[in-house]
């Protein structure tokens, strides 16, 4: 229908070279960036994951009238759980954080204790977590555990989530609010 003329065949090697050259030097330049801001969503992730490992616990323990205790870097770096308060040497137990000697969930019957200690949680993508440990009660408030006992804080506590060399902070304070920053 449309005779082609000669002049209309398409791209010349030049103009497709030059094409290339700039659509890699795009590339070059956007992918030290998409780097950083995947790197920044997996750190947010990480801290996400503890604040609302903290929040869950203190609205757990106001729901179900039982002190609640956050424990991190439990069994090891990078893991927390929420365990209850049993007021046995239980509570400051080494093996308290593994499944196989604490279950999740935990058996249906209420008379035995603990019932309400939660799962295992790690935090993604190889973050890790200062080592603080607080005991959510019943009317909401927040204690510090220091070697295996709860004590009042008087100031607020930070909470440090570090991936790669990047970290962002929770910060917990008597009152039970969990602040992410």
């Amino acid at each position: 229908m449309f005779p082609m003329l000669r002049g209309d065949r398409g791209f010349s090697i030049t103009e497709l070279m030059l094409t290339v050259a700039v659509g890699a030097t795009i590339m070059a330049v956007a992918t030290p960036i998409a780097r950083d801001v995947t790197a920044a969503i997996k750190l947010n992730e990480a801290a996400r994951t503890v604040e609302r490992e903290f929040q869950d616990a203190r609205l757990r323990a106001v729901n179900v009238n039982r002190e609640l205790r956050v424990r991190t870097n439990c069994p090891s770096a990078g893991l927390l759980r929420t365990v209850e308060v049993i007021g046995t040497a239980a509570d400051t137990a080494s093996n308290r954080c593994l499944l196989s000697a604490y279950p999740f969930p935990a058996d249906d019957n209420l008379a035995t204790r603990p019932n309400y200690d939660g799962p295992v949680r790690t935090l993604p993508h190889g973050a890790t977590v200062t080592t603080v440990n607080f005991e959510f009660r019943p009317d909401g408030t927040v204690a510090l555990v220091v070697s295996g006992v709860a004590q009042p804080m008087t100031t607020e506590q930070i909470v440090t989530v570090t991936r790669q060399g990047r970290s962002r902070t929770v910060r917990v304070n008597s009152a039970g609010k969990v602040q992410l920053q």
